[in-house]
Order: C-alpha cells, then sequence, then structure tokens
C-alpha cells in the first residue's frame, strides 16, 4: 500500500468520525429547542437518568440529543464541542471532572448555552443549576435501617465494617460515610471497626472476604456504592458467613433488588437514588431557564430506602424498571 493511499485511509476514517458525532449530536432544525444531555457510563444509574430526561423532553415538545462521554474527559470535551458548533440551547451533563470539564463548558457557556450540572458538577459558577442526589441522606437512610436491625436482632450492640469509596469520589463518598456514620455511632454498643475504599465489585468481595477472615466477629457491612454492596453481599457468601453476618448498602439497581429478595438474608436494606427524577428535573430545569423561567441553585433529592422487610416495594421497583426499559 502506498503512502498516498494510506493518507485517503485516514482522512476517511476522519471524516467517518466526525459524521458519526454529527447524526449522533444534531437534530432537525425545526423551531423547537435542543437540549442535550451528556451520561458518562453504560449503566442501569445513567440508563433510568437518559428514560427521565427522554420523557420530560416528550412532554415539554423539545429536541432531547443524548451522548456518553465513556469515562473519558477527551470524549467529553469532543461531545461538547460538537454541541457548540450544533447550536444546542442547553447542555445537560454529569461532569467527569471538577477541574478538568471547566474549559470545555466555558466555551459552551460563553457561546450562549446554558449548562444544568447533575450528579456531578464542577467548581465553578458556570452551571447555572445542579440537581443531585442528597448524599448525606443516602447514608443515613441506611443507617437508621442498621440500627434497627441491631436493636431488634443484636440486643444494641454490633460490629461494623465500612467498604467506601472516598478515593473515587471524594466530595459525594465522604458525605455518604459521614451520613451513615452520624446515626449508628449514637448507638453505645456499635464499633466501627475498620473503613477501607472497594467500590468495584470483586474488588469489594475481596476486601470483604479480607476483612472478615481478620475479623471473625463482625455483625455487619455497610457499602456505600452499588458495586461496593454487590461485592460485599457476595463476600459474605464466598466466606460461608451466611447467616453469621448481614449487609446493608447503598445504590440500588436489579441485581440488588435480586439480592434483597433472596432467601439467603444477606442483604437487608438498600438506600436507592431517584436517577429517573434526576434525569427528568435536569431537562425540566434547563427548559425553565430557557424560558427565563426562575430555578434554584441546588435541588437535592432525598434517596428511598429498600427493606427485605417490605418485599412487595422491591418487586414494585423491578416491574417499573422493566416497564421504563421498553
Amino acid at each position: 500500500m502506498t503512502r498516498s493511499h494510506i493518507r485517503l485511509l485516514y482522512i476517511i476514517a476522519a471524516v467517518l468520525m466526525i459524521t458519526t458525532i454529527f447524526n449522533c449530536t444534531t437534530a432537525e432544525d425545526d423551531g423547537k429547542l435542543k437540549i442535550a444531555g451528556i451520561v458518562f457510563q453504560e449503566d442501569q444509574f445513567f440508563r433510568m437518568i437518559e428514560l427521565g430526561m427522554q420523557e420530560t423532553a416528550e412532554k415539554q415538545g423539545i429536541n432531547l440529543l443524548t451522548g456518553n462521554s465513556s469515562n473519558s474527559i477527551d470524549r467529553e470535551i469532543s461531545l461538547i464541542d460538537s454541541y457548540i458548533a450544533g447550536r444546542v440551547d442547553a447542555i445537560v451533563v454529569s461532569p467527569l471532572s471538577t477541574k478538568a470539564s471547566i474549559p470545555a463548558l466555558k466555551r459552551a457557556s460563553d457561546s450562549g448555552i446554558k449548562i444544568i450540572t447533575y450528579n456531578t458538577t464542577v467548581e465553578s459558577d458556570i452551571p447555572i443549576c445542579y440537581i443531585e442526589s442528597d448524599q448525606f441522606d443516602l447514608g443515613a437512610s441506611t443507617g437508621r435501617a442498621a440500627i434497627e436491625y441491631i436493636n431488634t436482632h443484636l440486643g444494641g450492640k454490633a460490629k461494623i465494617a465500612m467498604i467506601e469509596f472516598i478515593s473515587q469520589s471524594p466530595e459525594q463518598g465522604k458525605q455518604r460515610v459521614d451520613g451513615f456514620k452520624s446515626i449508628v455511632t449514637t448507638v453505645a454498643g456499635v464499633e466501627i471497626v475498620a473503613e477501607q475504599d472497594a467500590w468495584l465489585v470483586q474488588q469489594a468481595a475481596d476486601v470483604v472476604e479480607q476483612l472478615l477472615t481478620a475479623h471473625p466477629d463482625l455483625d455487619i457491612i455497610w457499602a456505600a456504592n452499588e458495586g461496593g454492596t454487590v461485592g460485599a453481599a457476595i463476600g459474605v457468601k464466598n466466606t460461608g458467613k451466611t447467616g453469621d453476618v448481614v449487609v446493608f448498602g447503598t445504590d440500588m439497581s436489579e441485581q440488588l433488588a435480586d439480592f434483597l429478595l433472596s432467601e439467603d438474608n444477606i442483604l437487608q436494606a438498600v438506600t436507592g437514588q431517584k436517577p429517573f427524577d434526576i434525569g427528568s428535573r435536569a431537562v425540566e430545569n434547563a427548559i425553565n431557564v430557557l424560558n427565563n423561567e426562575p430555578v434554584e441553585n441546588k435541588i437535592s433529592l432525598p434517596g428511598i430506602l429498600f427493606t427485605r422487610m417490605k418485599s412487595d416495594e422491591i418487586s414494585e421497583y423491578k416491574e417499573r424498571l422493566k416497564a421504563l426499559s421498553k
């Protein structure tokens, strides 16, 4: 193959890439408002957020363009720049970085695009509104469920290990930890014997197995996110501690719903976020901003507690997931 052929192939590839981005991030210029919604990974949480965005967009009669930065700051920047070129009216985004995401968002803001952040935000006044879950409440809610279990089943005494994700997301992670601690440390018979970061499933399962070896008298494990909660339950089962150690967690998913319905009795309660509502409120506030209506600078949504004692609510949650995913 000659150099000219190679050069031609590079040009074709570049054109195809630009065309793909353009097709994914533009909409027909029909006079309707155009709002771009950016998620940063493909999972159930962000899928539900996207569904919330889509429902509100359809109800309000606006064009919604969606993109996924795939946990890549370069991809996020590329999406934002393409939305600037496509002249969208607003961008609704969960930024990957509190600092590195600022320059691209500033370019968008300087071009007249309104910026709404959700789930995560940036260290800047660029976003007009920020929608999040009340992170402290997510931890505190599960803490209250844990205390009820301790008082009912353990005589008011328990040794607890905490699986966290502070090194991954310092602000959110610490707020959830602080919320959980604010409740469980009020009981004199509760002792927190270990705290360790492990937010991925296999990582958390390995850490929990190590903790159960180091602390064979452990009663409860609390995990601060979905991956940690799944891994904690798996770790308890793998070490043969079913019936001796129970798990409480944070974030809800179909898999965790199944764990709560399982007869193994390991996972007791989970405080979930409301991703559908987050997505819906984010687009709703973007529309309000574009219509010159007042919006709150920060909106914090409370979590929702799911417990194996209320299996009907868990089953309803699973049915709602199925209905929204159709």
